[in-house]
């Protein structure tokens, strides 16, 4: 069946379509009569309003664009959960693009996003992105931004993130208080944005408990776990009792690692993790890690920006909006003195 249209309703009812069109935005000019009538029509005959009229006469498209760093990931994927419901919730659409950590292609996505008119972009950083001005030349003209998960201090922008430093000091300090003294830190990229907050709550923990930071503890990996394998075993070389990794893939490239070399875990090294995948209670043994909200992190950014692209918040300088984290212990990190008693 064909859909109806305004001035089908409109002549149905020998009405004008400017009548039709108030009684069905509920105006107080048109009398309820008239309104239950169009509207009880309208239901009738299954009237749905037209999506691209309805964009050319508000001047908005009604869709936000979404930029990700890699779709096959379980932080992005819950990311992108909650921002897909704010969104429906709100009545907006969502298409989504994923830059593969490359600079390059988020040039290329953004541009394709502008081209396609959406109202807004929510955009997590790809791992190559390390000057943001095609974002500041978008700000400049007028599309509201919010940055959420990778955010960049560059930008004048709303931004999301969970709270990665009390996350790290947290997930340090468990270490710590498990006996641990030599804690190895196996960190994403330096210049990201997440690397940088969650190096400080490592070394903020190990100050707190007198410990020296050594940087000959710390190594910087991509974001394949199966490139984490040679950068465990330089460090193994730095006789570590600990491993705290800045990311779950890293987490499971270096459990590989360990396992490889035939290194107990958790009697002689420890291992604990950032994101909370999903496999992390599965593991042998399983693996302890911080959880990053990544749902609500999704939801927060999506109100944020639908916020700004409705007038209903304005931004007069930067604003960071930290979402909690919280740890979850599992074998992978239990005391010295619970093993050797085990």
């Amino acid at each position: 069946m064909e859909a109806i249209t305004i001035k089908d309703i409109a002549r149905a009812l020998n009405l004008s379509t400017s009548t039709v069109s108030r009684a069905l935005r509920d105006s107080y000019e048109i009398n309820p009569e008239t309104k239950r009538l169009v509207v009880e029509y309208a239901e009738r005959f299954n009237y749905r309003p037209n999506p691209i009229a309805l964009s050319l006469k508000e001047n908005r498209s009604r869709v936000i664009g979404v930029i990700v760093p890699q779709i096959a990931n379980n932080y992005f994927s819950q990311a992108i959960n909650g921002i897909d419901a704010i969104a429906y919730s709100r009545g907006y659409q969502v298409i989504i693009f994923q830059s593969h950590e490359s600079y390059e292609r988020e040039l290329l996505i953004v541009q394709q996003a502008v081209a396609r008119k959406v109202d807004g972009l929510l955009i997590s950083l790809s791992g190559g992105t390390a000057d943001v001005a095609h974002l500041r030349d978008l700000q400049n003209r007028k599309l509201p931004i919010v940055l959420f998960d990778r955010v960049s201090k560059e930008l004048d922008s709303l931004c999301v993130t969970a709270d990665n430093f009390t996350g790290a000091f947290a997930a340090t300090e468990h270490l710590i208080q498990s006996g641990r003294r030599r804690i190895a830190h196996l960190a994403i990229p330096s210049y990201i944005s997440i690397t940088q907050e969650r190096l400080a709550g490592y070394r903020a923990a190990l100050e707190k408990y007198g410990l020296p930071y050594d940087e000959n503890l710390i190594r910087y990996s991509e974001f394949n776990q199966n490139d984490v394998d040679p950068v465990v075993n330089d460090l193994l070389n730095q006789s570590p009792d600990a491993f705290f990794a800045a990311g779950d893939r890293l987490a499971l490239g270096c459990l590989a690692a360990l396992k490889k070399r035939n290194v107990a875990i958790p009697e002689a090294i420890s291992l604990i993790g950032f994101t909370n995948t999903a496999v992390a209670d599965l593991l042998a043994p399983p693996m302890s890690t911080v959880v990053q909200p990544a749902l609500e992190i999704g939801q927060v950014a999506a109100e944020q920006l639908i916020d700004l692209i409705e007038g209903k918040q304005k931004v007069a300088q930067p604003n960071m909006i930290r979402i909690p984290t919280r740890m979850i212990v599992r074998a992978s990190s239990q005391p010295v003195d619970m093993v050797t008693k085990a």
